[in-house]
């Protein structure tokens, strides 16, 4: 079992240190007496992408809720670019994205008119809101779909109209919870390109179930099982010892771990 810190590093501008773009510290939420995460940590710097793996019911959703502030801590603290979420959620949230599984969409309403809604509640005017719509609908490849209705839409043009929307703001942190869910390999394999496009210059934390996904989009990989990081290392960290990533995946999540 692998655990380690990663340290803030100095950013290439003025040499001074930059907080962790995604930091947990103890992260602890309890639902009546179940414990669904106990004592979580970790931190991902500015361009990383991490993949958060585990069974099901293991804390992933859980553990993204609470750094996103959608859910509030029982005990520990997430910041996301140093924000505090539990008590600055409003700045966290101007420079996080995220995306649900299966997060809601418009069905009546276009790609077009979903995004022009989200601009709007994000604050952007003019210029800059045409641009960043271009922008998105560009870097998501909708521009085929952009005038139909959401409800009509493949599964996979969901999904992307579901990261556009994510992205309108250029946040500095995406966290995506199963982003190729139930999607076909062509659309797998478009997701994951745009993800490593993104991940040199943002930090991605995501949550998926396709672990030969995860050898070709992560940086790192972070195994959470009932409720705690298990493992906290890189792919090739993964593979020592000859290790496959299923294997270490069954050695960690088993009953007896």
């Amino acid at each position: 079992m692998s655990q380690k810190t990663n340290h803030p590093s100095p950013t290439a501008a003025t040499g001074t240190v930059e907080p962790p773009m995604i930091e947990a510290v103890g992260l602890t939420k309890y639902y009546g007496n179940f414990a669904a995460v106990v004592g979580v940590s970790f931190t991902v710097p500015r361009g990383q992408v991490a993949a958060f793996l585990g069974p099901n019911g293991a804390g992933k959703s859980t553990t993204m809720k609470l750094l996103t502030g959608y859910l509030a801590p029982s005990a520990g603290t997430a910041r996301i670019a140093g924000h505090e979420m539990a008590s600055d959620r409003l700045a966290g949230a101007a420079r996080l994205g995220y995306l649900p599984e299966n997060g809601p969409l418009y069905d009546d309403m276009t790609p077009k008119s979903l995004l022009e809604f989200f601009a709007a509640a994000r604050g952007l005017r003019g210029a800059r809101r045409r641009d960043r719509i271009e922008a998105v609908i560009d870097l998501c490849a909708l521009g085929t779909v952009v005038g139909k209705a959401i409800g009509k839409l493949s599964r996979g043009y969901r999904q992307r109209v579901g990261m556009a929307q994510v992205l309108l703001h250029e946040p500095d942190v995406l966290i995506m919870d199963e982003p190729t869910a139930g999607l076909d390999p062509n659309q797998i394999r478009e997701v994951r390109q745009t993800i490593r496009r993104l991940g040199r210059d943002k930090t991605v934390l995501l949550s998926t179930h396709i672990l030969q996904e995860v050898e070709a989009m992560a940086d790192r990989i972070l195994l959470i099982n009932e409720g705690r990081i298990v493992f906290d290392g890189t792919v090739e960290e993964v593979h020592a010892g000859g290790r496959t990533l299923d294997t270490c995946f069954a050695e960690l999540t088993t009953a007896t771990a």
